[in-house]
């Protein structure tokens, strides 16, 4: 495995903010945004085209890839719910579309007010819109492992949301372990009944920490093949519709690993973690990362602001 690239799609901008209890500007969602780009980040979530009323974090999403550095290197993401919210990502020129749904069905009643039938039939026309405006969709499925109000999900379920999303012609599919239940035993058995739908190069993991599993879950997806994977920087967010689920998996920590374990990613590791302190004293919260807080505790604002590590 030494030598081989992995890809990490940076979600804090998105599915972390949404969850803090701290409202960010649009300029400090763009000024992030280009902080992460450039540390080597090449995959980064702006945003999502969701009502304001339902996700307050994520309003003025528009002004925030209006006010992004754009570089021929690095796609911008967001979400989109339905066809409005594709109409506002196509005029922002996002590269990646993102749609959402669940291997549960009592969870994506929850999240979003339908069935997972009713929500791949809402899909319908923003796939094959985003996809005749020449982008790339991503397709997210949520609690692939466990639900908070059904429990234990079972792997067929998750292949079988899979599948659909596929046909509908999502070009990526990212697992979601939205409530941090995992352990690498359920991974394996989530990847023996995935695997043989697509690609590897095609399928993401997105892992929650709430057990602090999450790097041994990665772990898990490296030895099946899986070089994408999902993280937040400084672990930031959860999710507004599972009570308990605490942050995505750090960035940092994942690079940690990655860096260690001989894989090449592009990205600046320490550069990651300041940007990750620098997020975390705005929102007036500790920060999760292990390797974050490790990589910075030393750093003076004067580091922080000029970019410096002393002892790297």
């Amino acid at each position: 495995m030494t030598g081989e690239k992995v890809t990490l799609v940076e979600v804090g901008l998105r599915d972390g903010l949404q969850n803090e209890a701290t409202a960010v500007s649009h300029e400090d969602r763009a000024r992030w945004f280009n902080a992460l780009a450039d540390t080597g980040l090449t995959r980064i979530e702006a945003g999502s085209f969701v009502s304001p009323k339902w996700v307050p974090q994520m309003a003025n999403t528009d002004a925030v890839m209006q006010a992004i550095r754009r570089r021929d290197h690095v796609s911008a993401e967001v979400l989109v719910p339905n066809s409005k919210g594709l109409e506002a990502a196509l005029a922002a020129d996002a590269d990646v579309i993102a749609v959402f749904t669940a291997a549960s069905e009592s969870f994506n009643r929850k999240n979003i007010n339908c069935s997972i039938e009713e929500s791949i039939a809402r899909f319908e026309p923003v796939v094959s819109g985003a996809k005749s405006a020449g982008k790339r969709v991503r397709a997210y499925v949520s609690c692939v492992v466990g639900c908070p109000y059904e429990g234990p999900i079972a792997p067929g379920q998750v292949a079988d949301v899979v599948q659909k999303l596929l046909e509908l012609g999502a070009d990526e599919v990212s697992l979601g372990d939205t409530i941090g239940v995992a352990r690498p035993r359920e991974i394996h058995a989530l990847l023996d009944a995935t695997l043989s739908l697509m690609p590897t190069e095609n399928l993401a993991l997105h892992c929650h920490d709430t057990r602090g599993q999450a790097i041994a879950n990665i772990y898990a997806g490296l030895e099946r093949g899986i070089r994408i994977f999902d993280s937040a920087v400084a672990g930031l967010g959860g999710c507004p519709y599972a009570k308990g689920a605490t942050g995505n998996v750090a960035t940092e920590d994942v690079l940690y690993l990655l860096q260690g374990e001989g894989f090449e990613t592009g990205v600046d590791l320490h550069a990651v973690a300041r940007v990750g302190r620098e997020i975390c004293e705005l929102l007036g919260r500790s920060n999760p990362s292990r390797t974050g807080k490790a990589l910075t505790a030393h750093l003076t604002e004067d580091d922080l602001m000029t970019g410096q590590d002393q002892d790297s």
